[in-house]
């Protein structure tokens, strides 16, 4: 297996820039995953990288090879496309095998590697099933195998799961990352579903505009987040944001609906300048639902519940803003219930309005 990086990649569609001065690296066997919203540069990287795509300006290197000018069969590398691009008149096996078959490797070889795939993917009862007979979460398996059966230096994952329903997401992405800890494969991951990375990734790329926000192992972006747009992007329910202000006599925020004190270790990490128009950004894990009369500095009206089992998300009006808060199966919330809202100050996010940065907790 071998590293992937990328220097200094740009990618011009005219007056376009879909991706911009990328660097970038993944190192030998080690899964990341490209984290965006549509238009964001994961997928023309991605296209870049397996030499679909031609690179306007900047180097791509897997390991020692300077890639820029190599046609895609040269690179090793293998992709897995979201619609699963399969031989409709071919079986399991055979889709699998085809790859092997071109090349001309001899036919007990090819029944070794072919078999040792299917069995790493538990596709031993469809082995000779036709795949337009199979479901969807199977026909991906036969995807990745066919992918897998070379053993190239990198795979390359192009949104693979992301139209599979709820349950045949989660098996698959167990699949995944058990088998791409077995084969040691340097994998490159696309994806817009933060959920599915942070549950996949040993780290996470997170990109917006053509740009990389930030990338590191996903809990500390999570923990973490650089700037605001990570910030409301990774976490489910999302982080929620209160425009305020500092009053650094007082040493509290203060906005519509918010009044909260801050401590003297996060007081002494913004200066008055900076602390003129803030975001305070609360995750709703760190909100914990207490009685109206706490004074915390965050009241509001609960405007509805939404049970999730052995959970809830309890949504709080506060001023003109909406709070969600995760909370356990017993919060005791009702509609139209006065509430206050508590969190431990060493949870609390604070961005610049104008550069939208983490003042106090960025990775």
């Amino acid at each position: 297996m071998s590293a992937v990086e990328f220097r200094g990649v740009w990618k011009r569609y005219g007056e376009v820039e879909a991706v911009k001065d990328l660097n970038l690296n993944c190192a030998d066997g080690e899964f990341l995953a490209l984290l965006g919203p549509s238009g964001c540069g994961k997928t023309s990287s991605l296209r870049m990288l397996a030499g679909l795509e031609s690179i306007s300006e900047g180097d791509i290197l897997i390991g020692e090879r300077r890639v820029n000018d190599m046609p895609p069969k040269d690179r090793d590398i293998a992709m897995v496309f979201e619609d699963y691009a399969l031989y409709p008149h071919l079986t399991a096996y055979h889709n699998i095998a085809f790859p092997l078959k071109i090349r001309k490797v001899a036919k007990a070889k090819i029944d070794e590697r072919v078999t040792h795939v299917i069995e790493l993917l538990g596709l031993e009862s469809l082995r000779d099933e036709n795949v337009q007979r199979l479901s969807g979460g199977a026909q991906q398996r036969v995807s990745i195998g066919r992918a897998i059966v070379r053993d190239p230096q990198v795979l390359l994952m192009d949104e693979p799961i992301s139209h599979l329903d709820a349950a045949h997401k989660v098996e698959l992405r167990g699949e995944l990352k058990r088998l791409q800890r077995s084969l040691g494969a340097s994998t490159v991951y696309v994806t817009h579903d933060q959920v599915e990375a942070m549950a996949l990734a040993d780290r996470l790329a997170v990109m917006n505009h053509g740009v990389l926000e930030q990338e590191g192992p996903p809990k500390r972006l999570y923990d973490r987040p650089a700037n605001l747009f990570v910030a409301g992007f990774i976490g489910e329910p999302p982080m929620n944001f209160l425009p305020c202000t500092l009053d650094q006599a007082e040493g509290r925020l203060h906005g519509d609906g918010v009044h909260v004190p801050l401590g003297r270790e996060v007081l002494q990490r913004l200066s008055p300048e900076r602390g003129e128009e803030l975001i305070l950004g609360l995750r709703p894990s760190d909100l914990k639902i207490q009685s109206p009369d706490a004074a915390n500095g965050l009241a509001g009206t609960v405007f509805s519940v939404e049970p999730r089992g052995d959970s809830a998300v309890v949504a709080v009006d506060i001023g003109p803003h909406r709070l969600l808060v995760e909370a356990g199966q017993f919060h005791g919330a009702s509609i139209g219930e006065n509430v206050c809202l508590d969190a431990v100050e060493e949870s609390l996010h604070l961005f610049d309005a104008r550069s939208e940065r983490n003042l106090v907790r960025a990775g």
